[in-house]
């Protein structure tokens, strides 16, 4: 054999995690002194001491740290693609953000579910400073993240569709908004203020507006709900907002849209175990993208593709 058998690896890396040799037998369901011959067998095996016994009280050595790190991580990666195996056939765990979700996702799915039985979608609707996703280490087979497509090369991704910017307010504050901006209160949807930031560099006007005042909010979907109550102007995802627009809870008092050169994003692992589910996920969203652009909409800046 080119390894230690795989039951004593497993009775080291559980003692080595819980500390003890009988809390590691109660976990594995076996007698105290066969966790302690499975790490006698690994010691003879490695020729070194994987713990020192002090009596009932066992420490662990540095070589037995160093081989229950790669243990506890070797495990979670075979516990975590048995888990993904289990549920394949059945279900795709999603992870989105908050706006996303609120705002275009959650109609989509319901139609998914209408057509298609399987997979069935698990959705977490999730706040992210900046949209991210660890397959390793989180519980999900692939995400709609925003982002420029650089996700990592253990990764791949489609993208769905392209962030615009444009300002929004309630249809009341429009005509304030297009004769002084700089009057009005503003409000951000980003705590760093970048939104406002991107779409004045990019439309070219209203130098005088002040972005130091203003309501701060930490995502797009608050920014829209504040305006949409008349506390001020914000900038909204145009496609995103759609709905709202629409329904003349918002208007659109400049026709500038900035492109950020982001996008949303599929994202999932390079080595899926879920290859045929996120395919017909994918074909479905890119099928159901938010739109079309409102007429008369003036587009700046570089779009990814």
């Amino acid at each position: 054999m080119s390894t230690p058998p795989l039951y004593a690896l497993r009775a080291f890396e559980t003692a080595a995690r819980l500390g003890s040799f009988s809390r590691a037998a109660a976990a594995l369901h076996v007698t105290p002194g066969a966790v302690s011959r499975h790490i006698a067998t690994l010691e003879a095996w490695f020729e070194c001491r994987l713990f020192i016994r002090q009596g009932p009280k066992v420490i662990i050595t540095d070589a037995g740290r160093q081989l229950a790190n790669a243990l506890e991580e070797s495990f979670s990666a075979i516990d975590r693609a048995c888990h993904t195996l289990r549920r394949q056939a059945g279900k795709l765990r999603l992870k989105a953000p908050s706006t996303l979700t609120m705002r275009w996702l959650l109609d989509v799915l319901q139609r998914f579910r209408q057509q298609h039985q399987r997979p069935e979608i698990e959705l977490s609707s999730v706040w992210m400073d900046k949209d991210s996703v660890d397959f390793a280490r989180e519980p999900y087979d692939c995400a709609i993240l925003l982002g420029d497509g650089n996700f990592g090369a253990d990764k791949r991704q489609t993208l769905l569709f392209a962030e615009w910017l444009i300002p929004v307010c309630a249809p009341a504050m429009a005509t304030a908004a297009r004769e002084d901006l700089a009057s009005c209160p503003l409000i951000h949807p980003t705590t760093d203020r970048r939104d406002w930031r991107r779409w004045l560099q990019h439309s070219g006007q209203h130098p005088a507006v002040d972005l130091s005042q203003g309501l701060v909010f930490d995502s797009l979907e608050q920014g829209n709900m504040a305006a949409m109550s008349g506390h001020g102007v914000s900038v909204g995802d145009l496609l995103l907002s759609q709905q709202a627009l629409r329904a003349g809870l918002l208007t659109l008092p400049f026709s500038q849209a900035v492109a950020t050169g982001e996008g949303y994003y599929l994202v999932w692992s390079a080595n899926t175990l879920s290859p045929q589910p996120i395919a017909l996920l994918q074909a479905f969203l890119l099928a159901h993208v938010p739109g079309p652009f409102p007429d008369g909409i003036l587009r700046r800046g570089k779009a990814p593709r």
